[in-house]
This record gives structure tokens, C-alpha cells and sequence, in this order.
């Protein structure tokens, strides 16, 4: 029989629900069974909506609060904590894992493998735990007092910090963050590409003025550059001021609302500029794509930004200012600037993490089988 895996995330960031989406692709191309779903959504929608709408609005309009809420967990101890909030959430995973009947879990998030371990106590039964660390160099304390048999990290510096941490070596794996198998697969630009015209894939925030504001540098740094603004669910809110740099700018502007073509739009375009969105600086680095972050959340998203720079792969342009001499930078001397951090990408090399992380898991569980039922054979 082939192995049932419950792949489990949150909302609480699209880094979560990116890494369990791209995970549960792999594992079941591998041969799994999975099925993927976050107990906070369905055991208490209502809260969980509040609290994601409130989440995401605190780290687009006032960062630096969350940096001391997300602080503020590292001296909370999450095996003794039972919120209430989380009650109703921790008992539909409960109810997820008997009707599912799971060999093993996989959490994209670091409080769950807490609610496990108070489950596994009330029911005998424990299972195998992976925990896809979803943060980079940077790591909150939930994820490394976690409890579970391993962790799937997103490169080798993040794994030295967790290992920093007290973890055993051998159960943090390196199996780079969990793109979206496609990345594999395509092709990205090579170092060698005339770069005329120059695609730039621009996502912004939610903050009104930003798409004109960071548009327009991008666009005066060269005659070159084109831009693809990639508006995603706040296309109501911003496609007039999108609308607006089109017209201002004929020719060298696309539009684009939801997509789930971003594996494909990363490998077509010179360079993305966006948020330090774990998700969204993984798959550029899986598409050997350069970046520009113009937009930092303190704490959470500052270990991305510090794994971008130690590849030499981009950079924080915080000013409209910054953004245009960077661009303009990278474009000097035949775009000398650009193709010295397609080859430090190319160098890096993460571009199959999911499928690294399922091909490991699965290999793990078969292990753990087979040595289960050598023990069964030998004993008395």
C-alpha cells in the first residue's frame, strides 16, 4: 500500500500554503497518498480569518509592530501553552489524522507539531513528524523547539543555525525550500542573454501609492526595461494606479491579476522585485532570477533578505530612489552587475526542493518500515 501522508498548513503567510502545495505535488508524482489541509481554517474559520486578515495587515502597514509580536514568541514555551483560540483547531487535526488514517505528517507550520505531540499522548499512537521550516538563517524559536523526527530546511546555513541551536545533526536535512516542482523543469534565462529588452516581474504591496512609486524607477532606470505587475488578489485595489503607469508609459507595462503561472512568469523575466516573502525569494532563486526587496518585514523576513545577499543574488532597495540606481547598476557594462548573480545562482542550485523533500521522506518512512518489521521478525 502506498504511504497516506497529511500534509498540514496555515494561513498565517503564503510561504505555509505555497510550501505544503508544492510538497503534496511531489509526494503524490512520487507515489503517495496525500491530502492537505489546515486546521486552523477548518476548525475555527471565523478566528483564523480574523487573524489572517489581521496578520496581513500589521505586516504591510506597520512592520516594525509585528517584529515585536514575532520576537515576543521566542520566550513562550508552545509544548506547556494550550491557547484558547487553538483549541478548536488542535481537535479537528486530531479528527484529520484518524479519518485520513496517516502513516506520517508533514507541518509547513511551527506550532502544529506541538498540537501533535499533545494528540499522540491522549491517543498511543505517534507517527512520523517532518517539519518544513518555511524561514531562512533566521529562525523563530517555534521552529527549532518544535517537537518532530525531522526537519527539511532550505539551505546549508540555515541547517548550521539549527544545528547551532542544540538540533542533531542528522535530523536537519537540507532539501532546499518547497518550490513548485516545475522549477526542475523549465528553463531560466541564461547569464549569456542580450538583456534588450530587460522583463522586469514586479509584484507589489497592498499600499496604494507603491505600484506608481516603484514602478516608475524601474522604468526611468533604461530605455530597456519592461515591467509585468503581477497584482494578485489586490487587483481591485490597484489595477487604476497600474492602469495609470500603462498609459504613462506605452508599451513597457503589462498588467497580470491572479496567476499560477509564477514558476513560468520568474524563468521569462531579468529580475523580480517584491516583498522578502519566503515563498516568492525561494522561487526566485530557483529560477536563477536576481531580486530586489522593497518591501522587509523586521524579524520574520530579515533571514531571506540575509540568504539572498550571501548568494550575491540581490539585495533591499527600500527607496524608489535605491530602486532605479540598482537597476541601473545591474544594467552598466553590458549588465556585467546581472549576469555575476545569474552565475552565483546557478552556483547555489536549489531549484527542486519538494521534490528533494518528498524523495527523502519517502525514503525515511521505507526505512523506518522495513526496520519495524525486521524487529517484528526477531522478536520473541
Amino acid at each position: 500500500m502506498p504511504p497516506r501522508l497529511l500534509v498540514i498548513t496555515a494561513a498565517f503567510g503564503e510561504g505555509h500554503n505555497s510550501a505544503a502545495r508544492n510538497l503534496a505535488l511531489a509526494l503524490d508524482a512520487a507515489g503517495a497518498v496525500t491530502r492537505t489541509a489546515d486546521p486552523c481554517l477548518l476548525g475555527a474559520p471565523f478566528v483564523t480569518e480574523v487573524l489572517r486578515r489581521g496578520y496581513r495587515l500589521v505586516t504591510t502597514h506597520s512592520p516594525k509592530l509585528w517584529q515585536k509580536i514575532y520576537r515576543s514568541t521566542d520566550q513562550q514555551d508552545f509544548r506547556r501553552q494550550r491557547l484558547p483560540l487553538m483549541r478548536k483547531p488542535e481537535s479537528y487535526l486530531a479528527k484529520l489524522i484518524d479519518e485520513f488514517q496517516a502513516d506520517a505528517i508533514v507541518s509547513t507550520y511551527p506550532l502544529y507539531p506541538y498540537f501533535l505531540e499533545r494528540i499522540f499522548e491522549q491517543t498511543g499512537r505517534r507517527l512520523p513528524v517532518f517539519t518544513a521550516v518555511t524561514d531562512s538563517i533566521e529562525i523563530n524559536a517555534a521552529w527549532l523547539k518544535a517537537p518532530c523526527d525531522r526537519w527539511l530546511v532550505t539551505d546549508p546555513a540555515t541547517r548550521e543555525t539549527m544545528v547551532r541551536s542544540g538540533i542533531s545533526p542528522e535530523r536537519v536535512i537540507d532539501t532546499g525550500f518547497p518550490v513548485h516542482p516545475d522549477f526542475a523543469r523549465l528553463e531560466p534565462i541564461p547569464a549569456d542573454d542580450p538583456c534588450d529588452p530587460f522583463r522586469i516581474l514586479f509584484f507589489p504591496t497592498a499600499k496604494l501609492p507603491y505600484v506608481r512609486r516603484l514602478g516608475r524607477p524601474l522604468l526611468d532606470a533604461s530605455p530597456s526595461t519592461r515591467i509585468t505587475i503581477v497584482l494578485g488578489r489586490n487587483v481591485r485595489l490597484l489595477y487604476r494606479k497600474a492602469k495609470d503607469l500603462q498609459r504613462a508609459y506605452p508599451g513597457r507595462v503589462r498588467i497580470i491579476g491572479w496567476t499560477q503561472r509564477v514558476p513560468q512568469l520568474l524563468n521569462s523575466h531579468h529580475l523580480v522585485v517584491g516583498k522578502a516573502g519566503g515563498a516568492t525569494v525561494h522561487e526566485a532563486i530557483a529560477a536563477r532570477c536576481p531580486m530586489f526587496i522593497h518591501h522587509l518585514v523586521p524579524g520574520q523576513e530579515e533571514g531571506n533578505l540575509a540568504l539572498l545577499e550571501s548568494i550575491g543574488a540581490g539585495g533591499l532597495t527600500p527607496s524608489p530612489e535605491a530602486l532605479r540606481t540598482a537597476t541601473a547598476d545591474l544594467l552598466a557594462d553590458r549588465a556585467a552587475r546581472w549576469r555575476s548573480m545569474k552565475q552565483a545562482l546557478a552556483r547555489h542550485g536549489r531549484n527542486a526542493g519538494a521534490v528533494c523533500a518528498a524523495n527523502y521522506i519517502l525514503e525515511r518512512l521505507k526505512t523506518s518500515q522495513a526496520t519495524s518489521s525486521v524487529r517484528s521478525l526477531v522478536s520473541p
